[in-house]
């Protein structure tokens, strides 16, 4: 009687997890109409983050530096735009997850690109304003058009394909240039991730089969086109107090192919949840780089 107690033992397992998984599964499929418990989560969820995030750098970020009264700052010549490109692609990518959230809650097309695709626009100028009010940077009108760049890339090709053909990727790989500058650049690889623009690399990242839906092209192909500097220390204040690359900068521009994780068929809504999430990164793959000093071939450029 003993294996007949393990048998069914086994089968209440197999048949809790199969439940289990079945409620998981169903709760990460979007809902076909309004779920009104789902979108009240995710605006619950959405405004305590972003408080939570701007009283965290509040707090812990700009107390660090002397306040001062609201100030612009015209920083557009500094790291070759690199930062620039930074707030298009979290703009973009925070967009991309506030509409995909209530498209998981049944909101209508209308209302996601209102309400949900605007996310990075709104939080990274609420960002703004704390650097206006901090004597160590300054509200910069570069930072909202490069914010307002980013909202539109995504808004603009829903309402012109009703999908995303070209996403806005990020890569990154180490340099040379954190250890020579540390404090500017990183002293961690996450901090170097964030910090050091030299390591970065911003991606157009077309989709081909969407421009060619007659064509045989793998869904989930893409073609990438990069942007990246180098040769890139810090930033100084010249007699007139504007802020400037203090070195010698060099642009960069890479060819390169892609995967569109989100496009690989999968029956798994788990699975179908992490591509979305890891589709904001570049695949490393072969690459041609173009600079006014060399055109280089890289086997595996990150």
């Amino acid at each position: 009687m003993h294996w007949l107690r393990v048998k069914y033992l086994l089968v209440a397992l197999i048949s809790v997890s199969s439940f289990s998984q079945s409620k998981f599964n169903s709760f990460l499929t979007p809902s076909d109409t309004l779920n009104i418990s789902r979108r009240n989560l995710v605006v619950i969820s959405e405004a305590s983050l972003a408080s939570i995030s701007l009283i965290g750098l509040n707090q812990l970020w700009y107390s660090d530096y002397d306040r001062s009264k609201f100030h612009t700052v015209n920083d557009n010549d500094q790291w070759l735009q690199m930062d620039k490109m930074g707030h298009v692609f979290t703009s973009y990518q925070l967009g991309r997850v506030g509409s995909d959230v209530l498209n998981w809650s049944g909101v209508s097309k209308k209302d996601q690109l209102i309400y949900g695709a605007t996310l990075g626009f709104g939080f990274l100028t609420a960002v703004e304003v704390l650097d206006g009010y901090s004597q160590e940077w300054g509200f910069s009108w570069g930072d909202i058009g490069a914010n307002a760049a980013g909202t539109g890339l995504y808004i603009g090709q829903e309402l012109l394909w009703k999908e995303q053909r070209i996403d806005f990727k990020y890569s990154f790989h180490q340099t040379k240039y954190a250890f020579q500058s540390p404090n500017k650049l990183g002293e961690s690889l996450l901090e170097e991730s964030l910090k050091d623009y030299n390591g970065q690399t911003y991606w157009l990242s077309v989709n081909l089969h969407s421009f060619f839906k007659e064509s045989k092209i793998p869904k989930w192909f893409n073609v990438a086109l990069g942007y990246g500097a180098t040769g890139m220390l810090g930033i100084s204040e010249d007699t007139d107090s504007q802020l400037l690359i203090n070195n010698n900068g060099m642009r960069q521009f890479y060819l390169s192919f892609d995967v569109s994780l989100r496009r690989i068929k999968t029956n798994s809504p788990l699975l179908r949840s992490v591509f979305s999430i890891f589709d904001m990164i570049k695949i490393p793959f072969p690459a041609l780089e173009f600079s006014k000093k060399r055109s280089v071939f890289h086997l595996f450029y990150y």
